[in-house]
Parts: structure tokens; C-alpha cells; sequence
């Protein structure tokens, strides 16, 4: 399980685009169909691959209730938690893994690729992942730190909102 419940984080476009740079390259080195990321409520960062045909709501939702429901597993049996999950289907198959202990990697893949392959590649680009969800965690405790300054709501006053709509 991903720990309590935390306020969602802001993401910043630098680290977006590094995100979208990581999960592209987990796509071609892994040889897997679909790459998605995951935030602990269910809401979809970021995917890459194979998306057309697939509901992307859902599958995020199903993940984080997933992982939910496997971190409670975890705990009946003393585990903190199981941070690797693998589901083996006649066709694809799902690696699920929680990076940074934030976020889920999701990554769909079929006899093109192999189990082996996908969980070498995930754990370097895991890697890669935890240190941009640090990054936004630093930028997120700077701009809290500032006031919030960074923010383009930051200047706007009450009276202004009064005005708006008066």
C-alpha cells in the first residue's frame, strides 16, 4: 500500500516531460505494449504505448484499488507491503510496481517481451522515476515555503474576485 492518504502533488511541466522521456524509453527497451503512471488515488499521470484501445480511467482506478487491496493482503500476512505485482494473462500480461512509494508504474506486455526483461528494465526506470517525484516533492515544499508565490493565482486578491463578479 502506498501509505496514508496525502494531498496530491502538482506537476510541474520540467518534470512532466522528464517523466514522459522515462516511461517512453521503459516502452522501447522493455518491448511492452503500454506504459502507464499512476497516482495512489487513481488518476493517471502519464502513458505511453498501445493507449487507442484501451480504457485509461479505468485501468488507473482498477490499479490504484489493486494495489489498495494487496497492500491490506500485505499487512494480514505481516508484510509491509508487496511492491511488485505480476498478473499473467493468454495474451498480456500486467507488472505492476510502486516507485518512490507515490506513484505506480504500470507496464502491459505480451510474448514480444518477457517477465525478466520488463523487471530489469522497471527497476532502472523506477529509479530514474523516484529521484523526478523528489524533485516536484522539493519544488512542492519551496513554493509552500514561499507562499505559494509561484502559483498564477498567487496576486489575485479577494477584492478582485468581488469585483469579478459583482
Amino acid at each position: 500500500m502506498l501509505g496514508p492518504q496525502q494531498s496530491s502533488f502538482v506537476m510541474y511541466d520540467e518534470e512532466f516531460k522528464r517523466i514522459s522521456v522515462v516511461i517512453e524509453k521503459l516502452l522501447r527497451e522493455s518491448n511492452a505494449k503500454v506504459i502507464f503512471l499512476v497516482d495512489k488515488n487513481g488518476q493517471l499521470i502519464a502513458g505511453c504505448g498501445e493507449t487507442e484501445d484501451l480504457d485509461t480511467t479505468s485501468l488507473a482506478s482498477l490499479t490504484a484499488g489493486n494495489i489498495a487491496a494487496t497492500g491490506g493482503l500485505a499487512k494480514l500476512i505481516g508484510e509491509k507491503e508487496f511492491s511488485i505485482l505480476f498478473h499473467e494473462g493468454e495474451k498480456d500480461n500486467i507488472h505492476i510496481s510502486i516507485v518512490g512509494q507515490r506513484v505506480i508504474l504500470v507496464v502491459i506486455f505480451d510474448h514480444r517481451s518477457s517477465l525478466g526483461l520488463v523487471r530489469l528494465r522497471v527497476k532502472k526506470a523506477s529509479d530514474e522515476l523516484s529521484m523526478i517525484f523528489a524533485d516536484l516533492a522539493k519544488k512542492a515544499e519551496a513554493a509552500e515555503q514561499s507562499g505559494g508565490t509561484d502559483s498564477p493565482f498567487a496576486e489575485i486578491t479577494d477584492d478582485d474576485i468581488d469585483s469579478l463578479f459583482s
